[in-house]
């Protein structure tokens, strides 16, 4: 029988509990990184985890310690390598019992937003066309359903506009397109900015499903005319009453707006990259300008869903962006990270800023690629 004494000094072993257990935590590159937890016993078999894999003690980098029921780690000089999923695994002849922590190391900033919404829109709201031939810009957007081009375009005009309301129809997640027509938005703001998207079917993995590719190149060229509804069996064909046989430059596509899931990039079928990549082909080959736009960034790292400010100090998104420009051979510097309006009903500055920032790198490039084509014309 274990004596008093045996018994408040924990010489005698228990079932491994934790009585703390470790927290998240949120530091800069350069900083220290501080994981404790404390035990119910003593005399435990203590091992640590990254992501899934055994944590090898690295010289001047990790200190584990192991001070009667108290447990730590400290990770020196932290570096974005050093983010990720770390757990405290007890063990004894009684029984186990595990923790987990997240990680997150901030990266140095490598773009910046001006964070001040006034300033963005009041200088996007004086942007004038300087050709007379083209009075406003066309933006397409096309990509998988569920990937956020109709909430792209809602949360654009709530930034204008000043408040939220569903204009373009959303789709829910992993369903079918919403969009069965070719709709055009335009923009208004103490007057109609010379800014309009257009919303198009959603792309799907089956050859028979979603919108053609076909279709989508048409539209690029200025073929399709507003409200030509999409068949995925049949592209639309010279004879059409809403197929346009000669399209002017303001008919045509000024800039192409890929969107795809930034918390689905690494899960995207084949299927919708060799689609997309078709449409990118395309336009190429018609010197549009091609952006990203990645929505949903807050649901694709844990460092910006409380505050978008953190979006490019994110190793997480940075990582993605690669991903993405390496799938759809998009440039980096050409793949905004965003987040749509879906669940909120008030507006947010942030997510207005990082939108508004978007737009304010790209339409420069579509107006040139208008110049462009309008010199080339002449």
């Amino acid at each position: 029988m274990l004596s008093y004494t045996d018994s408040v000094m924990g010489s005698a072993q228990s079932k491994p509990e934790f009585i703390t257990v470790l927290g998240d935590k949120q530091v800069g590159i350069g900083k220290e990184i501080s994981l404790s937890c404390e035990t119910n016993t003593e005399g435990l078999k203590v091992t640590w985890e990254k992501d899934g894999e055994k944590l090898i003690c690295v010289q001047d980098k990790h200190i584990m310690k192991q001070d009667g029921t108290k447990c730590s780690l400290k990770i020196l000089n932290a570096d974005e390598r050093d983010e990720g999923n770390y757990t405290i695994k007890l063990k004894n002849k009684l029984g186990t019992d595990s923790c987990s922590a997240m990680v997150l190391v901030e990266l140095k900033e490598w773009r910046t937003v001006q964070w001040k919404q006034n300033a963005m829109v009041d200088s996007l709201k004086e942007f004038k066309m300087d050709n007379d031939q083209v009075r406003e810009l066309n933006f397409l957007l096309f990509g998988p359903v569920g990937a956020g081009k109709s909430s792209v375009i809602n949360t654009i005009k709530a930034v204008f506009e000043g408040r939220y309301c569903v204009i373009c129809p959303v789709a829910a997640q992993s369903t079918k397109s919403n969009t069965k027509t070719y709709e055009k938005y335009s923009i208004r703001r103490e007057g109609v900015i010379p800014l309009v998207f257009y919303d198009t079917m959603g792309v799907e993995k089956q050859e028979s499903a979603g919108v053609r590719t076909d279709d989508i190149i048409n539209a690029l060229k200025g073929h399709i005319t507003e409200d030509y509804a999409f068949n995925p069996i049949l592209q639309i064909l010279e004879g059409n009453p809403q197929y346009r046989m000669n399209p002017s430059l303001c008919d045509r596509i000024h800039c192409l707006v890929n969107v795809v899931r930034a918390d689905k990039i690494a899960l995207m079928d084949e299927e919708y990259i060799n689609k997309m990549k078709k449409v990118r082909e395309a336009a190429r080959t018609m010197g549009i300008l091609q952006v990203v736009f990645m929505t949903d960034v807050d649901l694709a790292c844990p460092l910006i869903k409380d505050s978008l400010r953190y979006i490019y100090r994110s190793r997480k998104i940075k990582e993605n962006m690669q991903k993405c420009s390496n799938l759809l051979g998009v440039p980096v510097n050409c793949i905004f990270p965003v987040k749509n309006y879906h669940e909120e009903t008030d507006l947010n500055e942030d997510t207005n800023c990082l939108m508004l920032d978007a737009l304010k790198r790209i339409i420069p490039s579509a107006q040139e690629y208008v110049v462009k084509c309008s010199t080339n014309t002449t």
